[in-house]
Formats: structure tokens, C-alpha cells, sequence
């Protein structure tokens, strides 16, 4: 486990799912600038290392103030470990930001049972399990906090995203049971729903396109910004849905999407 660190009295200790890249990455990043001691669950050992390697690098001050986890987190005994792993390093829990998931792109009448039971439990199960091992020290924590990281999807979707819509929606049903249910505790309980976002998994996928270049211009053309986000718009909210500023929100949905969701496309 190491050796526990004493945290300042104005610091939080924060886990992030997911934290090896993209929104997970920039969260962690948000969150350590904001002060916060960070644990950053993995399942990747490589992106894991790198991701560390490269905060460090890039914030030698607040190198001793993250710890990594290689985490499955539709594992609950690999969950149970690392989310107590990161609280007695650190002297307690805070903030748990549920960012890990996957996309999911299945024919509804081909799709097996099995890739509908992996997809919900990276994309839903994970972010209850999470949330089990994380409420007992939340409990006892400063201005505890969940943030969720949702999906556009989970109000508005497009063909070829079958059971994405569905586990993000439930994602979203999730968070509010939680906001009801932990607020005697004191524990707020928010979602951000990304849409498109600049990494590398959208990367790819318009490397993958027959016209890159024409593929990305037709969906910037979707956006009333004329851009997507960027994994840190995404990750300043998640920070100040954690903050002080967020005190008053509990059970809400933020969408981070450049505007797409508010554009009429009939």
C-alpha cells in the first residue's frame, strides 16, 4: 500500500476511473491543479505508466500526490482493493469521478449475450461497483462528490450506437437513485455527458473514414461552436462539479457538447 500521506487540511483525495487517456487523463490533470490527491484506476499497466510518467513530468511539485492503480473495474474484488489501496495512502476518500467505459457499435438481432453483458458492465456495473467501495469513506470525507461521466447519448443517439444509448442512459437513472439515496450523507452526486470529444478514439476513428478530412468537416459542421471539445472542457467540468462552486448540485446532468445536443436536425 506505501506509506499514508498527511493531506493539508484544504486537500481532497480523488479517484478517477479510466484515467490513462482522454477525459480520465485530463480529469486527473484538473483535478491535481485544483489540489487534490488523485488515484488513477486503470486496467492498461502501459497507458498507466505512461500517463503517471507524463503528469510527473509535467508537475514534478505534485508527483507525490498521485498513485496508480491497474484496476479491472467490473471486477469487484479488484475494485474493493484499489479504492482501499488509494484511501489509506492517502488518509481517506472525497471525490470519485466514474469515467471508465466503453463504446459500443452491435446489430440488436446479432449482438450475443455476452457482448451485451461485457458492455454493461464496463459502461454501468462498473460505476455502481465503484461507487459501493467508495460511499463508506466518502461518508467520512470533506464535501464528498461522485461525478459520473455520461454521454450525449444517453438523450440523444444515432443508429449504429446499440446498447451504447441504453447503458448511458442507465448511467444517467444511476446517478440520480445515488443523489437521492447518499444525500443524508452529504454526498452530491452529478453526470457530465460528453459529445464528441478530440481523442484518440475519435482520432482513429476519422483516420479510419474513407475522406478523413471530409469526414471530421461534416461533423464540426453539426456543432453551432464549430468545434468539438476538447478532453479538458470536459474535465473543468468534472472538477467543478467537485468543487465548492457545485455545492447546490446534486442529481444533475451537464452536457459538455460544443452545443450539438441543443441543435434541431429535423
Amino acid at each position: 500500500m506505501g506509506d499514508q500521506h498527511t493531506r493539508p487540511p484544504n486537500h481532497r483525495t480523488a479517484i478517477v476511473t479510466g484515467a490513462a487517456q482522454g477525459i480520465g487523463a485530463a480529469t486527473a490533470r484538473a483535478l491535481l491543479h485544483a489540489g487534490a490527491y488523485v488515484g488513477l484506476l486503470d486496467r492498461d499497466p502501459d497507458a498507466l505508466d505512461r500517463r503517471v510518467r507524463a503528469l510527473r513530468d509535467l508537475l514534478p511539485d505534485h508527483a507525490e500526490r498521485l498513485l496508480p492503480q491497474v484496476t479491472d473495474v467490473t471486477d469487484e474484488e479488484a475494485v474493493r482493493t484499489a479504492v482501499s489501496a488509494v484511501a489509506d495512502r492517502f488518509g481517506g476518500l472525497d471525490i470519485l469521478v466514474n469515467n471508465a467505459g466503453v463504446n459500443a457499435y452491435y446489430d440488436p438481432a446479432a449482438m450475443t449475450e455476452a457482448e451485451w453483458d461485457k458492455v454493461f458492465a464496463v459502461d454501468l456495473k462498473a460505476a455502481w461497483l465503484c461507487a459501493k467501495h467508495a460511499i463508506p469513506l466518502l461518508r467520512r470525507g470533506t464535501d464528498p462528490a461522485i461525478v459520473n461521466v455520461a454521454s450525449l447519448h444517453a438523450r440523444l443517439t444515432a443508429r449504429g450506437y446499440f446498447p451504447y444509448a441504453a447503458a448511458k442512459s442507465g448511467l444517467i437513472g444511476l446517478t440520480r437513485s445515488l443523489a437521492l439515496e447518499l444525500a443524508p450523507d452529504g454526498i452530491r452526486v452529478n453526470a457530465v455527458s460528453p459529445g464528441w470529444t478530440r481523442t484518440q478514439l475519435v482520432a482513429d476513428y476519422f483516420a479510419a473514414q474513407p475522406d478523413p478530412r471530409a469526414a471530421e468537416a461534416a461533423v464540426l459542421a453539426q456543432h453551432p461552436l464549430g468545434r468539438m471539445c476538447d478532453p479538458a472542457d470536459v474535465a473543468n467540468v468534472v472538477a467543478f462539479l467537485t468543487g465548492p462552486g457545485a455545492r447546490g448540485m446534486t442529481g444533475a446532468e451537464v452536457p459538455v457538447d460544443a452545443g450539438l445536443g441543443i441543435r434541431f436536425a429535423g
